[in-house]
């Protein structure tokens, strides 16, 4: 199956569109949903010749916890393609790199964690972010608020000369 074929009879807006010479469902201009990365389209017969595997393999991924995809209401399996680039990694860590299974689900585990945290850096950037331009703000609106004509005292500094006050009679 080419790539070109693989939205084929699904409707529009997903990868290949309509079958040539048939007419839209929505002739509306745009696709009513935007297709993403995530977006569950791929039953798992496609989703096992994209990705080179039985689907008997990408059941038992499945219920082992290493690719799990999304489900419809009858509970069959939607994958995504972001789904599919997974079962490929993982089946490139298990054939090439020599990874058992549970070793490949650590790995995963852990590279979730990792972008979870990185996702969790960024959210405390934009919030230390802007904190400081608050304060900023905060500081500016301080020093327009301070009258001008008042002068900052400036301390001097102390001298060790004695004088002597002598008042006027």
């Amino acid at each position: 199956m080419n790539r070109d074929s693989i939205g084929v009879g699904l409707g529009d807006g997903l990868p290949g569109g309509p079958r040539p010479g048939r007419a839209a469902r929505n002739p509306a201009p745009g696709p009513a949903y935007v297709l993403t990365e995530d977006t569950p389209v791929y039953v798992i017969s496609v989703a096992a010749e994209l990705s080179g595997l039985h689907p008997q393999t990408l059941r038992q991924y499945d219920r082992l916890g290493l690719v799990c995809p999304d489900r419809t209401a009858g509970r069959g399996r939607r994958y995504s393609a972001r789904d599919i680039q997974q079962l490929r990694e993982v089946q490139r860590l298990s054939q090439d790199e020599g990874i058992n299974l549970a070793g490949i689900k650590r790995i995963i585990e852990l590279e979730n964690q990792v972008a979870a945290l990185q996702s969790r850096i960024g959210e405390l950037a934009d919030s230390l972010e802007g904190a400081a331009s608050a304060l900023q703000q905060r500081e500016a609106a301080v020093h327009a608020s301070y009258r001008r004509d008042l002068v900052p005292y400036q301390q001097v500094a102390q001298s060790s000369a004695l004088v002597v006050w002598r008042p006027k009679r």
